[in-house]
């Protein structure tokens, strides 16, 4: 059996390589302009297969409305000292992520900036529950797959809805399913596996319950598919804009996490 789990983790992650690799090498990255600023993105939405989108949306709200959503309504009854401790281990977990992404945008100040977070935060804040780093005024940014593409000159693409993973352009789909294969922590010990398990689980009950209040919101328009997929693309366009700038400092960040990550 871990002979077996090495190998799955070893084609795991050599099939994340070739693919990154590939596109990579079709895209040329573009030259920031440090003048831009998140408003003055552009995000034209093309949705060719709205109709089969609109069949998976309608399967994921199912999912959502049943399952994932009242999950998220119990947890923000929780302490708030509990939440704050999810949150900050759960956001630590994915710092190795950005740490890769930051990288292969070609920013080594957002890289440096993320690693001295993960090091300092998974030692003195006891494996992320705390952040300590705030404090020492090391900012945290995030970045992910789908904005690395974007950084490269990878265009948006059409709207694909996801069983579960939900709504994306076709650029942070790919972004997606790499981010769902990509383990940098490896499944060869069972403390790994459960770490993994915990943050992943948490991960999306957090995010969820902080995109509650938006989607309660946009779930009020005449077309809840419509208002949804609009303000990821127009989230997404900024967080790409974002990339590109690099900035490490959370008041120049501007561009947050979008409601359809979270569902």
């Amino acid at each position: 059996m871990p002979v077996f789990k090495r190998s799955q983790a070893l084609f795991r992650n050599t099939a994340l390589l070739l693919t990154l690799t590939y596109l990579y090498g079709c895209t040329s990255r573009n030259t920031a302009d440090t003048s831009a600023t998140c408003a003055q993105v552009s995000y034209p939405l093309h949705d060719p297969a709205e109709q089969v989108n609109r069949g998976i949306f309608s399967f994921n709200q199912v999912i959502d409305e049943y399952a994932i959503a009242p999950v998220a309504r119990g947890y923000g009854y929780t302490p708030e000292f509990f939440q704050l401790g999810m949150h900050n281990f759960t956001t630590n977990f994915n710092e190795p992520t950005v740490f890769v992404n930051d990288l292969m945008q070609g920013n080594g100040k957002r890289s440096l900036n993320t690693l001295g977070r993960f090091t300092i935060n998974s030692t003195a804040g006891l494996l992320g529950m705390i952040d300590v780093s705030d404090s020492l005024a090391i900012p945290r940014h995030t970045s992910d797959f789908g904005q690395t593409f974007g950084v490269w000159g990878i265009g948006a693409g059409p709207i694909v809805e996801m069983p579960v993973l939900g709504t994306a352009n076709s650029r942070d789909a790919v972004g997606k399913v790499l981010a769902a294969a990509f383990n940098p922590f490896g499944d060869n010990s069972d403390t790994a596996e459960t770490l993994t398990t915990v943050a992943s689980v948490g991960g999306v009950i957090d995010k969820r319950a902080a995109a509650l209040p938006l989607t309660d919101t946009l779930a009020q328009q005449p077309d809840y598919y419509a208002a949804l997929r609009d303000i990821t693309a127009e989230k997404r366009a900024k967080f790409v804009q974002e990339g590109k700038l690099g900035e490490s400092d959370p008041q120049q960040q501007r561009c947050k996490e979008t409601p359809a990550d979270a569902t």
